[in-house]
């Protein structure tokens, strides 16, 4: 169903510059997308790290408590760390988790969807301990006139939903934390059902349960409650490691046609489908077995960390979905289809 841009990636990171002299830019992927006066805006998930190296250390920037920038360093060898992840370093004593690069977000236009042209500092950066370790992965969601953007905000705390609002990109609106640890891939619909605000979101479990898709209703899209289970992963197969939100969901004469991402055991990230009745988006209708979309092109199954194909929003023109897909964790890339065609592969049963 997808056709891949020819010239995909879009953005990558040799075409984004560093926010500080002394960082490099080691990922541009995982962008909110929206159309705005005309012009196609992604909210790109910038990663960072510090230009010093050493092939014995890695070193895990952070925002420490006075609001500076620090380093935390690891020894590759210390067998109190576990460092295979080239995202992360796992602190077996204590479980603490520490992330490689530190992320903000960065505003890029478009006229035409394709060429973008990416500003030098962030739109979105670090502004709370609840974000010490980066905010991530912004999903927009327009609501009437307001644009409303949730986000991954990272910290020691654990991983949290943050949330702020704007109406012209540039006076950005600071609404707070949205769902507490740990919590993310919250996906907000574009209009009321049933009187109320809907979300997607996906609780991160501790002992007990998967990691599922759930949903939750607003009265104000600040306060979220009544929350149900709407989606669960397979024992075997492409989804059997975790689902959670995409892009934030479209509604089409069919009902809400949402595509989300899952991984299997070995972190393959692919993309999926469902398609819930426009009153009720807590029941499927229809759902993709198999994915619609997975890791095929060599910038999809190689680069940073490879075979993830990962999208956080899209934009629909006519009768064309244009899909803006982070991949590897490294780049944006594009791909298109019909969104009857999408809707026509769920009710096939495939």
């Amino acid at each position: 169903m997808f056709t891949r841009h020819p010239l995909n990636p879009l953005i990558t990171p040799a075409s984004v510059r560093a926010s500080r002299p002394d960082y490099e830019v080691i990922g541009t992927f995982n962008a909110g997308a929206t159309i705005y006066k005309g012009e196609t805006l992604l909210l790109v998930r910038v990663a960072e790290r510090p230009l010093k190296t050493d092939p014995d250390w890695i070193f895990c920037p952070y925002i420490g408590a006075d609001g500076e920038l620090t380093l935390r360093s690891v020894r590759r060898d210390d067998p109190d760390y576990d460092t295979h992840d080239p995202r992360l370093v796992k602190h077996h004593p204590t479980k603490a988790v520490y992330l490689t690069s530190l992320s903000h977000v960065r505003l890029a236009r478009s006229t035409d969807g394709v060429h973008f042209t990416t500003a030098d500092q962030p739109w979105l950066n670090t502004d709370s301990p609840f974000e010490a370790y980066g905010v991530e992965d912004a999903r927009i969601t327009r609501v009437d006139d307001m644009y409303w953007i949730n986000y991954t905000a990272v910290s020691s705390h654990g991983i949290a939903t943050g949330l702020v609002s704007t109406r012209d990109f540039v006076t950005v609106e600071r609404r707070g934390i949205m769902f507490p640890p740990s919590n993310r891939d919250v996906v907000i619909f574009p209009q009321k059902v049933n009187g109320l605000y809907v979300c997607y979101h996906r609780p991160m479990p501790g002992e007990f349960g998967q990691l599922s898709m759930w949903m939750a209703t607003s009265p104000d899209l600040i306060h979220w409650g009544n929350h149900q289970l709407v989606l669960e992963g397979n024992a075997d197969g492409w989804d059997s490691g975790r689902i959670g939100g995409g892009a934030p969901p479209i509604l089409t004469d069919a009902g809400w046609l949402s595509i989300y991402h899952a991984a299997d055991q070995n972190n393959r990230y692919c993309l999926g489908a469902f398609l819930t009745p426009h009153d009720d988006p807590s029941t499927i209708l229809y759902r993709s077995k198999t994915p619609i979309f997975e890791p095929e092109a060599s910038y999809e199954t190689s680069g940073f960390f490879g075979n993830v194909v990962f999208t956080c929003g899209l934009t629909v023109q006519g009768d064309m979905l244009r899909l803006y897909y982070g991949a590897s964790d490294e780049t944006i890339a594009l791909a298109e289809a019909p969104v009857q065609a999408i809707i026509d592969h769920l009710k096939a049963g495939n």
